[in-house]
């Protein structure tokens, strides 16, 4: 990313003049000409050098760091958004929002619930079912969401058998390497926190092929695709899985549709028909990953 120095000085300097001394905790002394904070002030807030910030304000000065960032956005009392537009014309990607975690916003699970007669899914970026619709469940079986183990569909995929058994097996080589390219994105977003260290050394412990796949570093984010899925009860259909992101991009809705034309939403509504059906049907149930 390019440094926009003109602009960023520009926002600099807008963001100085809206701000009050009294803001930020100063005394607004006599004789104040200049609107908002002195430079001299932004300086003492931020503790860098006041040649530096100056080179900022008139767009001649070299790039930031991300550290420095940080400081002038606490300096001059920048929301969220101001944070992440001043780091963008200072070259840089913004540092990460603060995570959903597994605290599903009312909204999303609203719209979760209006989706009655389309599977639709909330999944953790690293893989954890969080949520999901009654049809859903009907398609890709139930998950225990207590059970850190049992809901992780990384997890799943490279330890139970059982949840590869509605793929055909010439396509497991395939959503393996996705399912490890897309867990590789969330871990470096997340700057290998707690939570996906732990998931990542877990597999490779549990999984010589999670190792070796993970060994090849490929990195690719999930937002669309294709899948097969071998129902027990309806039998083959095809899906399409668009993802919708959270702001902060931990938590994803997951929504899975017909191919346009396909029959297979004739299969989706023999399946609201049948609903939970599948599970009296068969001992092994198809999965979703």
């Amino acid at each position: 990313m390019e440094m926009d120095r003109r602009e960023l000085a520009d926002f600099l300097r807008r963001s100085r003049e809206r701000l009050r001394p009294q803001d930020v905790g100063l005394p607004d002394g006599p004789r104040r000409r200049t609107p908002g904070l002195r430079r001299e002030e932004v300086v003492q807030l931020a503790g860098m050098s006041a040649d530096y910030y100056i080179r900022l304000e008139q767009a001649r000065g070299p790039q930031p760091s991300g550290q420095m960032l940080g400081a002038l956005a606490r300096a001059l009392r920048l929301t969220e958004d101001e944070r992440d537009h001043l780091f963008l014309l200072a070259g840089h990607r913004p540092p990460a929002g603060r995570p959903s975690g597994e605290h599903i916003k009312p909204g999303l699970l609203y719209l979760l619930d209006q989706l009655k007669e389309t599977p639709a899914q909330i999944v953790s970026d690293l893989g954890d079912l969080l949520a999901q619709n009654a049809i859903a469940t009907a398609l890709f079986g139930g998950v225990c969401p207590l059970d850190p183990d049992n809901r992780n569909v990384v997890w799943r995929w490279f330890t139970d058998p059982a949840t590869r058994a509605a793929y055909p097996v010439e396509e497991h080589d395939h959503w393996s390497r996705v399912h490890v390219a897309d867990l590789r994105a969330a871990v470096a977003r997340r700057a290998n926190d707690a939570p996906s260290a732990a998931l990542v050394k877990r597999l490779r412990a549990a999984s010589a092929e999670f190792s070796a796949v993970w060994d090849l570093h490929e990195v690719a984010v999930r937002r669309s695709g294709r899948m097969r899925v071998v129902h027990p009860v309806i039998g083959p259909v095809n899906l399409d899985c668009e993802t919708l992101l959270t702001p902060t991009e931990d938590q994803r809705l997951l929504i899975f549709t017909p191919p346009p034309g396909s029959s297979d939403g004739a299969h989706l509504e023999l399946l609201r028909v049948v609903g939970n059906e599948r599970f009296e049907a068969a001992d092994t149930p198809a999965q979703r990953v």
